[in-house]
């Protein structure tokens, strides 16, 4: 399988019924500010280069930012927020990451663990579930890979529970934080890193020096 087959597979998936529902809602009904838009509201794959050394996995698309635009981390605060800090250390080509065609290369692959916007960015277990085995070929198809960079908790678990297939460990034994690095197993890096959302931003738990630093310690391991 190709990672276009792969894109492909993902877009038309509608093994979760709440998921689906959801996210044709809001493509509907739409934000005020973007009634000009034809939302994607499918499933979103990952995006970025075959091969890739480095994977940033997070959580799920935004309700008006992926499941919008088609693109993961695109056309939200949080990607204006990521995507400052990827060009500010060479991550990435541009600042901004706006549209599915807005020019936008990255040193890297970036996915979603959860491929479609849940309710409340809360998926269920069986809603995970359901997308493990695409996450399993994206890692399967970047053979490359030798870091992952899990944005946020359910990121940094899916990146373990990847591995747990066919490696023993306990997820319990890898405490996420800001900033925690793991030698898995089968050879890859795991990091842990806030999620760049504008709750962590709007707090202060996570600035942009604090990002900058840390993504210069990722590149510098690259």
């Amino acid at each position: 399988m190709s990672l276009t087959s792969l894109e492909q597979e993902i877009t038309l998936c509608r093994k979760c019924d709440r998921l689906v529902e959801f996210r044709e809602k809001i493509a509907k009904e739409k934000r005020k500010s973007y009634m000009d838009w034809e939302y994607w509201g499918k499933g979103v794959p990952g995006y970025g280069k075959l091969n890739a050394k480095l994977m940033i996995l997070g959580l799920a698309p935004a309700a008006h930012g992926g499941n919008r635009t088609g693109r993961v981390f695109t056309g939200d605060k949080s990607a204006d927020f990521l995507f400052k800090c990827l060009h500010h250390v060479g991550l990435a080509n541009q600042p901004n990451s706006d549209h599915r065609n807005d020019g936008l290369e990255l040193n890297g692959y970036i996915t979603p663990a959860v491929k479609c916007v849940p309710p409340g960015d809360k998926p269920t277990p069986e809603e995970k579930e359901n997308c493990e085995p695409y996450l399993a070929r994206e890692f399967e198809l970047l053979r490359d890979l030798k870091m992952v960079l899990g944005l946020g908790k359910i990121g940094f678990d899916s990146c373990l529970k990847f591995v747990r297939k066919t490696h023993p460990l306990k997820i319990k034994d890898f405490k996420f934080g800001h900033g925690v690095r793991y030698q898995l197993p089968n050879g890859l890096i795991l990091y842990g890193a806030f999620h760049p959302s504008p709750r962590n931003v709007n707090t202060g738990r996570l600035t942009f020096e604090m990002m900058v630093d840390f993504l210069e310690r990722v590149k510098g391991e690259l």
